[in-house]
């Protein structure tokens, strides 16, 4: 559908690979702003209904700058903002008018909130037969745990991933931003692409697809249940070690500053031995075979760290490429900020805003190389977009919109 359809008035400037493509996103937090996110980076017209007066709680979730959530001024970037109580009957009404004309709808409520509000999937696809309705939560739909809340918190620690992420000494690590939400997002942002293919490419129509946040970042933990299921193995933690390949860790160098060096194929581990000055270090029986050195990585983790405690990490980096060994440094944010690769590759793009003055946030990406996504604005301001919306996409007449919002339903 085009987002001139209701009203005759587009939302969008024409740019992007997916303008035209109308998404509501309903909900709140990380994961679907996440898919709202991605959706509208690449020129969705993205309709953000949050609650009158509070918003997403993204708002305030995080640090803040004078008032001004950043996580909400970074996930609510290319969005619609509009005002909308979905609890309200008349609040229904007009959601059912906004998903009636939309492509997608995003919503990441507790399984049978929609329900409960007569808004169940089912009933919008009746309306909306084209509709692709990504829903995501904790758990998914089904099962039995599909009621209890969920956070991305809970999922990396049911996926897996925290017990093996961290120290063997040392309890499971948890990851220190969103990082199940985030995966979540990226296989919802792939799957709502396949829905609306397989709709527009084989008359297929619309569906929904039911995301958990546990079952996407337990997807990316390789062959976790293979090894169980084959060699009866659990495995550990093992810190920044790995246990496919050695040398693979992070090390600190003279200046206190940390590098890491990963040797995944043999010739790597060859150049490393040269890079080091240890060549005889290739023919040595502890070391000389992947698996001779993951059985001796104590000692290799010793011989390469001592060598990297008596030279700064410029000079680690600069002989690590003359050899061309793998190595790269361990980058804070302001590193990233600094750094030629990421500036020449435009990685971070800074946004004025009315809130922050300009803003430095990631760009878009990927590059495409003939309708490349871009970040226009930040987060808007709490039903900034209610008049282009309710307005000029929906056509309400400005005194039924006036009514809606003495009735604090907008």
């Amino acid at each position: 559908m085009d987002a001139t359809a209701a009203g005759g008035n587009t939302l969008t400037d024409g740019q992007g690979p997916l303008d035209g493509l109308v998404v509501v996103e309903a909900g709140s937090m990380i994961a679907a702003g996440q898919v709202g996110r991605l959706l509208a980076d690449f020129g969705a017209t993205v309709v953000k209904i949050e609650r009158p007066g509070t918003g997403d709680h993204l708002r305030r979730f995080g640090p803040q700058k004078e008032g001004t959530g950043l996580w909400w001024k970074y996930l609510g970037r290319n969005k619609h903002s509009v005002t909308l109580d979905l609890s309200a009957d008349a609040g229904r009404a007009v959601f059912e008018d906004l998903v009636g004309e939309a492509d997608v709808l995003v919503e990441n409520f507790r399984p049978g909130t929609l329900e409960k509000w007569g808004l169940a999937p089912d009933g919008l696809l009746e309306r909306n037969p084209d509709l692709v309705a990504l829903r995501i939560s904790g758990f998914g739909q089904t099962g039995p745990y599909a009621e209890r809340p969920g956070f991305g918190t809970l999922a990396e620690s049911m996926s897996g991933f925290a017990h093996l992420n961290g120290f063997p000494d040392r309890p499971p690590l948890l990851p220190p931003t969103g990082l199940a939400d985030g995966v979540a997002a990226m296989f919802s942002t792939f799957s709502i692409m396949f829905a609306l293919w397989h709709r527009e490419m084989h008359d297929g129509g619309g569906q929904v697809i039911d995301t958990s946040l546990i079952e996407p970042i337990f997807s990316l933990l390789g062959p976790q249940p293979l090894r169980y299921q084959q060699r009866d193995e659990i495995e550990k933690r093992s810190g920044n070690r790995s246990t496919s390949s050695a040398p693979r860790n992070v090390y600190r160098t003279r200046d206190e500053r940390y590098v890491a060096i990963s040797a995944s194929t043999q010739p790597t581990a060859m150049r490393i031995f040269d890079a080091i000055d240890r060549p005889d270090l290739k023919d040595d029986p502890r070391f000389e075979t992947n698996e001779r050195r993951l059985a001796n990585v104590d000692e290799l983790d010793t011989i390469i760290q001592d060598w990297m405690a008596e030279h700064s990490r410029e000079e680690v980096l600069a002989t690590f490429d003359e050899t061309g060994a793998t190595v790269a440094p361990v980058f804070n944010v302001a590193d990233i900020a600094d750094d030629e690769h990421y500036r020449a590759r435009e990685a971070l793009v800074e946004v004025e805003d009315e809130d922050l003055g300009t803003g430095l946030v990631q760009n878009a990406i990927p590059k495409f190389s003939e309708t490349p996504g871009t970040v226009d604005h930040l987060g808007p301001e709490l039903g900034a977009h209610n008049d282009a919306v309710y307005g000029d996409f929906l056509d309400y007449e400005e005194s039924f919109r006036e009514e809606l919002a003495e009735k604090e339903v907008i």
